[in-house]
């Protein structure tokens, strides 16, 4: 993820450069015109890696955000995140390079893309902002995943003993089997090799999002009715006070639904040209948007219409529904396999980001830049790079055991997704595009561009007032390697 700069010109951003010198070739029919190997993405490969990191396992927790809104707010909250998110991708993708669309510069990732278009301390911001955020979701991905990992073992527990025995159970050997299982993939070199990965985990994401919309359906059908009401839980289930810090929460769980811009240009640096690479995320992000919308409003509203004020957390880990029992083992193994590629999908910026800068750093060591060969039965020859080995393994440990120490980290990320929807999602995009459009200060679309930017910046502080007072709650009654459920 380089750029054909100077090592003079990078100095002033050494500590978030992620760039290395190269000598560009000509475009050719093995390389593009950076002088990189062909790129072979396409709109379906880049629908697949959107909708992998969209469609987390948070869907599941639409209806309790919906619940908290109501059938009139709930509904038209989301619709507008969407389409502030298909909006924002369309200015940020526009800004993969810098001047021509066609033979622009390339920026490799969402920082290259900062400092080409802005400068300054702004990268610094960016950077700090991308990385904790990646880092976050790894914690609460892993956390997600040993849950629905305990949800099949408790499934299967309360079938067994007829609903008698609690089931309560240790999340500690699902973290570490999440754990190991992303060391191995880690290994991967780049986000151009998870093509197959995204594909796998997009298809889970489809079909536990399909059960979860399908009992949906069938709950309401048993009842006869549409639970739930036009402005949310009632009072009187809630006390006042946090029927308004819980509508808040639902803002920001809403908004990290939607949340994909950080890793946007590392995907649109996997599309190949022709058509510009801006054509091709323009319609990989409808695509992405359109579908993740549909899912999210079916999964979120016959949620809340199936459970009304009692809509679940989680519709297929916190037992809103108990059979039938292995329907709910196959989706919630299907979320553990989408998260294990989300995972990755996410992770991916973040792991190059450290190990170009230590090849700055480090031009001369071959613990940093050797490759050795290695021929794996199978699979074909593998580059083993012993610094990526290593730095890759302890990274999942150190998210795994933060993960088994604060098991409600996941309202932590709540709010660490809530804090860079708007400077990752709204703020950067919208300043970019003016700075590269070189739209004028005052004209009408630089006063609309900024009214956006300004309301979502509202939403983004409302929400993460929500999450703090629902982290609060959280250390009053979890303590720290508290692990059974």
């Amino acid at each position: 993820m380089g750029e054909n700069t100077s090592a003079e010109n990078q100095l002033p951003h050494q500590v978030f450069s992620v760039s290395i010198d190269t000598h560009p070739r000509s475009g050719s029919e093995w390389f593009d015109d950076d002088g990189r190997p062909k790129r072979t993405g396409t709109v379906w490969t880049a629908s697949a890696h959107i909708i992998t990191a969209v469609i987390g396992s948070g869907v599941l927790s639409l209806a309790w955000a919906i619940g908290q809104l109501g059938w009139i707010a709930g509904p038209a909250v989301m619709l507008l995140f969407s389409l502030v998110t298909y909006y924002t991708s369309i200015l940020l993708s526009a800004c993969y390079r810098s001047g021509d669309p066609v033979n622009g510069k390339r920026n490799y990732t969402y920082m290259d893309a900062v400092r080409a278009n802005l400068g300054g301390g702004k990268v610094k911001i960016c950077g700090y902002v991308q990385y904790v955020n990646l880092f976050g979701v790894a914690i609460g991905y892993t956390i997600a995943s040993s849950i629905s990992m305990m949800a099949i073992k408790r499934s299967n527990c309360f079938h067994q003993s007829g609903g008698k025995d609690p089931c309560h159970m240790n999340a500690y050997p699902y973290m570490i089997a999440f754990g190991i299982a992303e060391i191995l993939l880690s290994q991967i070199p780049g986000f151009d090799q998870l093509h197959w990965l995204s594909l796998v985990a997009a298809v889970m994401s489809f079909t536990y999002s399909s059960i979860g919309l399908g009992l949906g359906i069938g709950k309401v059908v048993e009842n006869r009715r549409v639970m739930g009401s036009l402005t949310g839980i009632s009072i009187g289930t809630v006390t006042q006070t946090q029927k308004i810090w819980r509508s808040f929460q639902a803002l920001g769980d809403i908004a990290f639904a939607y949340s994909y811009s950080m890793i946007l240009i590392e995907i649109q640096d996997t599309v190949k040209a022709p058509p510009t690479e801006a054509k091709t995320m323009k319609k990989a992000t409808l695509i992405s948007v359109a579908v993740t919308t549909l899912f999210y409003m079916f999964c979120g509203c016959f949620g809340y219409a199936a459970f009304g004020d009692l809509s679940p957390g989680n519709l297929l880990t916190g037992f809103g529904f108990y059979n039938p029992y292995w329907l709910l083992d196959i989706a919630n193994a299907a979320i553990v396999i989408h998260l294990v590629g989300a995972y990755q999908v996410y992770c991916q910026p973040l792991f190059a980001f450290v190990e170009k800068a230590a090849a700055r750093r480090f031009p001369d060591s071959d613990f940093v830049t050797k490759d050795i060969k290695i021929s794996i039965p199978g699979l074909g020859p593998y580059n083993l790079n012993l610094f990526r080995m290593i730095w890759r393994t302890l990274f999942v440990v150190t998210t795994t055991v933060i993960s088994m120490l604060l098991p409600f980290f996941n309202d932590i990320v709540g709010l660490l997704g809530a804090l860079g929807f708007w400077p990752l999602t709204v703020y950067f995009p919208v300043e970019m595009y003016i700075s590269q459009k070189k739209i004028p200060k005052w004209s009408t679309r630089w006063l609309c561009l900024q009214i956006l930017s300004v309301a979502c910046l509202i939403i983004t502080i409302a929400a993460a007032a929500g999450s703090i007072a629902g982290v609060l709650d959280d250390v009053k009654t979890i303590k720290p390697f508290q692990t059974s459920y």
